[in-house]
């Protein structure tokens, strides 16, 4: 869940949506003072109706540039959001050993409740698996974990502006690796869209519900994330206790200081437990 959308920083420069408002609301004011015009023409018997015309056609223009360029952006940011939840993988990237996706009745069809413990430098996250509601993704968690997997990778991206998460489960480290497998459809995702504070999910290719691989992300504070064309995203658990260990990650920031990065506190996957 590195992603193609990634211009450094999620933040619009403020003297730019200054500038949009004022040519929209200019235009406003041109096709306003035309029609005001125009009437007072009619009335009086003054000259300048070609000038109130040509105003006010300027005007309209204007409007429905104004309308059209806001579509586009509010278009955008909707499709910004969902790529910083995508893996812009191949599906099938992998590290050098090859895992076989495990069949769904590996999770049992159950929750695993107080079993499953993931630790983050050290520090024990508790986890809840939901199995009834996301079987596919359980399953290929709990194997994968099982077979030592996740040991030593790093979270290898932290966004800190719009979404609230920490992405980890990638064996590189660089965004761009996974088990060797892809598996789908999207499973147990909330119908508003909404990732509240200790949700566990997987992320995947933008549009593509049969990309999930390894990479999973950690949401530390509530988050709207928009569906896409393959719908959200699999909510296969939720952090139960240990949540202030990504917080801790999130408040220190990425590297660089942009909204979106690599976390300047390295997060580290010591291991997946099982009880």
């Amino acid at each position: 869940m590195t992603n193609p959308y990634r211009p450094g920083s999620t933040r619009t420069n403020p003297l730019a949506i200054v500038s949009l408002v004022s040519a929209f609301f200019l235009s406003l004011a041109a096709v306003i003072t035309g029609h005001i015009a125009l009437r007072q023409i009619k009335r009086t018997g003054e000259g300048g109706r070609g000038l109130a015309i040509a105003g006010m056609t300027i005007g309209y223009a204007g409007l429905v540039a104004g309308i059209v360029v806001i579509a586009v952006l509010i278009t955008g940011g909707i499709a910004a959001v969902n790529d910083q939840l995508a893996e812009p993988v191949p599906s099938g990237a992998s590290t050098s050993e090859v895992y076989e996706l495990p069949s769904p009745s590996l999770a049992e069809n159950r929750d695993w409740t107080g079993t499953i413990t993931i630790t983050i430098n050290g520090q024990d996250v508790g986890v809840t698996l939901d199995g009834a509601a996301a079987p596919q993704a359980v399953s290929s968690f709990l194997a994968l974990g099982d077979e030592g997997f996740f040991d030593g990778t790093s979270c290898h991206r932290l966004v800190t502006e719009g979404i609230y998460v920490l992405q980890c489960g990638d064996p590189t480290g660089t965004g761009t690796g996974g088990p060797g497998y892809s598996y789908g459809p999207v499973e147990n995702a909330p119908k508003d869209d909404v990732y509240p504070a200790g949700t566990l999910a997987m992320a995947r290719i933008g549009g593509d519900g049969d990309s999930m691989g390894s990479q999973f992300f950690i949401v530390y504070d509530d988050s709207m994330i928009p569906s896409d064309a393959a719908g959200g995203y699999t909510v296969l658990g939720t952090i139960t206790s240990g949540l202030d260990v990504v917080t801790k990650i999130a408040d220190d920031g990425t590297k660089t200081g942009a909204s979106d990065g690599a976390p300047a506190d390295p997060a580290v996957i010591d291991g997946v437990s099982f009880e």
